[in-house]
């Protein structure tokens, strides 16, 4: 399984890499991110986690920006340790940020929150919902504890060039309830 995966993740990051080259030119961020916040819908009160982009992933901060302008409480995960799910901490424009594990900014200080929602990063998808992540399953551990604990909403966030075949799954893969892409969104 592992060497299958292995493989996709390498399609996935070249077809990443080529759609992160042209997202200026093509419009994608803004095109996703205009997708992204119709799929959140109102979000005044509610409390949302997303990620400060690494490498070529596809940018969330504006659509976190205007989810914080409309008064949602944002939060960016923290990794607390290998093994572990991720921990939230409270995020707006003018956070001042300090390098994490894996190259990711994060808070250097504020609240802790737990999410209602996820803005989820990948690697790939397919048209399932199902999500091809980094292969620590930070997000996977996440969801399961979010969940056990009441109803989260996981929206992975993609160029639509990521889109794979159907994904081989294993016991502790969990679906995306939707992927936003700059061609509009899949639902489960």
């Amino acid at each position: 399984m592992s060497e299958v995966k292995t493989a996709l993740r390498q399609t996935a990051y070249a077809a990443r890499k080529g759609a992160f080259a042209l997202c200026e030119q093509t419009g994608a961020v803004a095109a996703a991110t205009a997708h992204l916040l119709a799929e959140i819908g109102p979000a005044k009160g509610r409390t949302i986690a997303a990620y400060l982009p690494i490498r070529t992933e596809i940018d969330p901060r504006p659509a976190m920006a205007a989810l914080h302008s409309t008064g949602a409480t944002i939060g960016v995960p923290v990794i607390a340790g290998p093994g572990l799910p991720l921990d939230f901490r409270r995020w707006t424009p003018d956070t001042s940020l300090v390098p994490g594990p894996f190259g990711a900014m994060i808070p250097e200080q504020g609240d802790w929150i737990i999410p209602e929602a996820l803005i989820v990063p990948l690697v790939g998808f397919d048209a399932a919902c199902n999500r091809l992540g980094y292969g620590g399953g930070f997000y996977d551990r996440t969801l399961a504890r979010l969940a056990a604990h009441g109803p989260v909403r996981a929206i992975g966030l993609a160029f639509a060039a990521q889109e794979l075949p159907p994904l081989p799954l294993e016991p502790t893969d969990i679906p995306l309830d939707a992927v936003v892409t700059e061609a509009g969104v899949i639902r489960r």
